[in-house]
Order: C-alpha cells, then sequence, then structure tokens
C-alpha cells in the first residue's frame, strides 16, 4: 500500500526527516511508498522531486506556491556528480508570459518560490543506475542580500524584454544567476504572450531557472567544498 505522509509540524520536523533519508538509495525510497524507480529519467524527469516530495509530506503539488505552504518552504532536489557539483540548472517556477508587467519583483512567483528553500543533493551521475543513486545531506537555505539583489536585476531584465514583447529573443545566455528557459513536454505547447505592437502571439512556455554555477556557490558556501 502507498504510504501517505502527514505535513511537517515545522521546519526543525522538515529538516529532520530529510536528513533521515541522507545515504539512502532512490530505489529503497521509492519501494518505502509502493513505487518503482526507473531505468532512466529521461521520460521521468520528476520522478526523483516527487518522490522527495511524498517522502517528506509535501503538499504544494503544481500550484504556483511553495511545497510546504503551511511553512513558506520550497522543496528543490538537485542532481549533483562526484565532486558535489550540480549537473543542470534547476526550474524555479513558470512564467505567465502575458501578465509578467504586472507584478513587481516582491509579489513574483520566483520570490515565493526561493525565500526558503530546502535543498536535497542527490547522486545524479549518468552511469549510475537511478535506483542505486544516493540522496545527499540536506540544507535549508535562504537568498542573502547580495543574492536577493542579483536575483531582482536579473528578473526585472528579463521581465522587461518579455513585457516589451521581445519573449523569442530571450535566451537561456541572458541572466547571471536567472535565466529563462523553454518548459514545456513538447514543441507543440503554446502560451499566450505580446509582441512588440501589443498584439497576442501564441509562445513556448518558458520558466525561470537558477544557474548551475549558482546552486554550485550556494552547496560550496554550506558544505564548505574546495
Amino acid at each position: 500500500m502507498p504510504v501517505f505522509v502527514a505535513p511537517p509540524a515545522s521546519e526543525a520536523e522538515l529538516v529532520s526527516r530529510a536528513e533521515q533519508l541522507a545515504g539512502e538509495p532512490l530505489g529503497v525510497l521509492a519501494a518505502r511508498v509502493g513505487w518503482e524507480a526507473p531505468a532512466d529519467l529521461r521520460r521521468h524527469k520528476g520522478f526523483t522531486g516527487q518522490l522527495m516530495e511524498r517522502l517528506l509530506g509535501a503538499t504544494g503539488g503544481s500550484r504556483a506556491v511553495a511545497d510546504f505552504p503551511e511553512l513558506g518552504v520550497e522543496l528543490k532536489t538537485l542532481p549533483v556528480d562526484a565532486r558535489g557539483v550540480p549537473s543542470e540548472s534547476t526550474f524555479v517556477t513558470s512564467i505567465p508570459l502575458g501578465e509578467i508587467g504586472d507584478v513587481e519583483f516582491e509579489q513574483s512567483r520566483v520570490v515565493r518560490k526561493l525565500s526558503r528553500v530546502l535543498w536535497v543533493p542527490v547522486e545524479g551521475t549518468r552511469s549510475l543506475p537511478v535506483a542505486e543513486r544516493r540522496v545527499g545531506t540536506p540544507l535549508i537555505w535562504s537568498p542573502s542580500a547580495e543574492e536577493l539583489s542579483v536575483l531582482r536585476s536579473d528578473w526585472e531584465s528579463l521581465c522587461l524584454l518579455i513585457a516589451q514583447g521581445q519573449v523569442e529573443s530571450v535566451t537561456g545566455h541572458l541572466g547571471r544567476y536567472l535565466q529563462v528557459r523553454p518548459k514545456a513536454r513538447d514543441g507543440s505547447a503554446r502560451r499566450v504572450a505580446y509582441d512588440e505592437d501589443g498584439a497576442r502571439l501564441l509562445a513556448n512556455p518558458r520558466g525561470f531557472y537558477l544557474r548551475a554555477r549558482f546552486t554550485q556557490q550556494i552547496l560550496a558556501r554550506h558544505f564548505r567544498l574546495g
């Protein structure tokens, strides 16, 4: 029978739960909730995150709120290599293309998602079977004033381009910590956006992502790596 895990009552309880998972292989943890680890993650990219949500009692789901709404804590799994270096960028939130100019940074989805984050590193070496990949030691994090300043600058500049109708020119090369990338299961998905003349158009869904070099800085500072 699949196991139901009640939401944690406090941040301390959440961190304690995550710490108890450290060192465990994903296959063993999946069996606890009646799941089976996939052979690879190419068609199951959300598996690790969903498994951690289930094990830790997250209730936020796909809504534009934190994964643990009562605590205001977002959960982010982070695939890392043998050196503890993140192997890919981290999805933050989808972008409401047609409404991006109506929100200030403080009320943005990015702030709601990144104000308080529980990072859970997971072995991400592709040659290692998914079931054998182990969960690492978690860390709880909030952006420093300097980090928040850079995130704000990235968010404002990227949103301005989108609001000005230049969504198609916004590539993953822009942004110091935060970048915009396509976010869809396939290329046929479309969302309402606007061109430079204010006319409606249909564009591929986009999402905000944290660059791997930024999450590497977070891990390095916390675990004193390198």
